[in-house]
């Protein structure tokens, strides 16, 4: 079985400063985990919002650690420092606003303010990124509705191929 390098970005000016925990991007891996039978490498950061900075992590990911997939938290909101959709879409070669779409409508059962999220995903020298929201609840209820659909996309992009822990979460892959 393959193992899976993962990037796991968190924007967030205060607690790349230490000012609180990030319990989003820890969120993120823990529920990875819970999805995956495959053996799995974290490359984790966490970052201010700068998008420069956001811009040549998300290079760095993709580029030199060839991550399969990288999961950035935070910085998809309508104020002024949240960037990380302008950085994912400035280094993406393709977009796939599919994945965006569907968080925004899961998250719409739960707040109205989720049509101020602006996530995205996409394509990055072979990486697919995809971008979540900041809140742990959100987060966890985002990647439920479209990991079903990472593991093929990560095939279609030339990725390693993941197995999913059908007890945790089932993935879809056309027959052949």
């Amino acid at each position: 079985m393959d193992t899976i390098t993962i990037g796991v970005v968190t924007t967030s000016d205060r607690a790349s400063n230490g000012i609180y925990e990030d319990i989003s991007g820890k969120g993120i891996m823990e529920t990875l985990g819970e999805y995956l039978l495959n053996e799995c490498v974290y490359e984790y950061r966490c970052i201010p919002d700068e998008q420069t900075l956001i811009e040549q992590t998300l290079l760095e990911l993709a580029k030199t650690f060839k991550c399969d997939l990288i999961v950035t938290t935070g910085g998809t909101g309508p104020a002024a420092r949240d960037v990380t959709t302008e950085a994912t879409e400035a280094v993406c070669q393709k977009l796939l606003p599919g994945f965006g779409e569907q968080m925004r409508a899961v998250s719409l059962r739960y707040v109205p303010t989720a049509i101020l999220s602006r996530q995205t995903a996409g394509i990055c020298h072979g990486s697919l990124i995809v971008n979540l929201p900041g809140k742990p609840k959100s987060i966890k209820e985002c990647l439920e509705a479209i990991f079903p659909a990472v593991p093929y996309c990560i095939d279609l992009i030339g990725g390693k191929f993941m197995e999913a822990n059908e007890k945790n979460i089932t993935i879809f892959r056309p027959k052949a």
